[in-house]
């Protein structure tokens, strides 16, 4: 598994995982207890991974859609 996108907001985490999702990419949230425990302030970021055959294909789709990921 390879992370594909980190962040504190929930809303880019569902989108991403619709699209994802759209394409017949399995993606899998990892740190959503953790978000939880904090109260939701924001402090622990939440990270969607995909399997390392799905990676590139990932980035892709997410980047056709406007997230800037990191390197």
């Amino acid at each position: 598994m390879k992370q594909l996108l980190r962040t504190n907001d929930p809303a880019s985490i569902a989108f991403a995982q619709a699209l994802l999702q759209g394409e017949g990419i399995d993606c899998f949230e990892l740190d959503v207890n953790m978000s939880i425990l904090e109260g939701s302030i924001g402090i622990f970021p939440r990270r969607l991974m995909v399997a390392d055959d799905d990676y590139y294909d990932a980035r892709e789709t997410l980047r056709d859609n406007g997230f800037s990921l990191e390197d």
